[in-house]
């Protein structure tokens, strides 16, 4: 039987581990950051239920909106160990965008969840600072957002990271590659690094193979290996959207987890494959440490990782040298990695670390 004298504390949400007081902290922290992202578009203001976008003054004739959502991923534990919060919120907000993109999208708003065992309102507002100045950098909002305090789910220090984004494009004007034939060019234009995929394979060799620590240096990378994992992921719209508007871009492929191998044919109809030329760039140093100390095959390299390239524009031979000028006019590396083949829905890599 229950007593009916409690002289037991009372018991209060803060004792059961969630800070209230903290998450207001983290909001009053974070305010100006994300409100330096909003468009003309954004109505109300930070702190109430739900995000108000208006769509009234769109110049689009038929709109269709474009959602995307995607996490960060295992390289969370990079930034934890590393206890470096500021750049994995462009990861967040690339992996989102980047696949909006190319739906042929321009991005309009982001949304981020961020789950934590213990809230610490310093390191939150340091994530969503990333977020907010990645979403700036998209020219999108960021229109809202959750801190979870999740107490005695997640560890100390331990957080996830989540979001979702929506773009608007002409239902006419929709990436979607019906028109991909055989010809067609592949345009690729440069990674940053490991960008968000592939860190359980790289975290089982530089961590379990290799023993290092992430303050180690490397020669070749001109940095300490944690410095290069946490380069964050590239954004694409800036110099994808004003090609978008200006040519028939008939594809476009963000390599991601599943690399090469997985991601290219997503983009091509059903009866097309691509050749892509392995020797058309140079896969930076990172992949190549990864590769010789994992003894990874290269295939099984191509297949994981994005091997220096991150986005993939599919068009016709006959735009292709167009498509390049105006790429290079805004300071853009281009290169030509391959083209469309017509028979099964394969890749196939050839040339580079591939020549017999």
């Amino acid at each position: 039987m229950h007593s009916k004298e409690n002289t037991k504390e009372s018991l209060t949400y803060a004792a059961a581990g969630v800070d209230i007081d903290a998450g207001n902290k983290a909001v009053e922290l974070m305010k100006d950051s994300v409100k330096a992202t909003y468009r003309p578009e954004v109505l109300g203001d930070l702190g109430g239920f739900g995000g108000l976008f208006s769509l009234m003054n769109s110049s689009v004739k038929n709109p269709v909106l474009v959602s995307g959502t995607d996490g960060v991923g295992t390289k969370l534990r990079l930034a934890i160990m590393m206890d470096k919060h500021d750049t994995v919120g462009q990861d967040c907000v690339a992996m989102s965008i980047n696949d909006i993109l190319v739906q042929g999208a321009e991005p309009l708003f982001f949304l981020d969840y961020i789950a934590v065992g213990k809230l610490n309102p310093e390191q939150v507002a340091s994530i969503v600072k990333g977020v907010a100045q990645a979403c700036s950098e998209s020219g999108c909002a960021l229109l809202g957002g959750e801190t979870a305090e999740m107490a005695g789910f997640y560890g100390d220090g331990d957080y996830d990271l989540a979001g979702f984004g929506v773009g608007l494009a002409d239902r006419e004007k929709l990436i979607t590659g019906e028109t991909i034939k055989e010809g067609d060019v592949l345009i690729g234009l440069p990674s940053t690094g490991v960008h968000s995929n592939g860190f359980s394979l790289v975290r089982k060799i530089v961590f379990d193979r290799m023993k290092m620590k992430l303050t180690d240096y490397v020669e070749e990378l001109g940095m300490s290996i944690g410095e290069c994992l946490l380069t964050p992921t590239r954004l694409y719209p800036r110099p994808c959207l004003p090609v978008i508007r200006e040519f028939d871009v008939k594809g476009m492929v963000h390599i991601t987890g599943g690399g090469f191998y997985e991601n290219i044919p997503r983009a091509l109809p059903e009866h097309m494959g691509a050749e892509v030329n392995g020797a058309a760039w140079t896969i930076p140093p990172v992949f190549r440490l990864l590769q010789e100390w994992g003894n990874v095959d290269w295939t099984e390299m191509y297949r994981t990782f994005n091997m220096g390239i991150g986005m993939v524009l599919i068009v016709s031979s006959d735009e292709a040298d167009r498509i390049t000028a105006r790429l290079n006019a805004q300071n853009e590396t281009v290169y030509h990695i391959g083209h469309v083949t017509e028979g099964t829905h394969e890749v196939v890599i050839k040339g580079g670390v591939f020549d017999a």
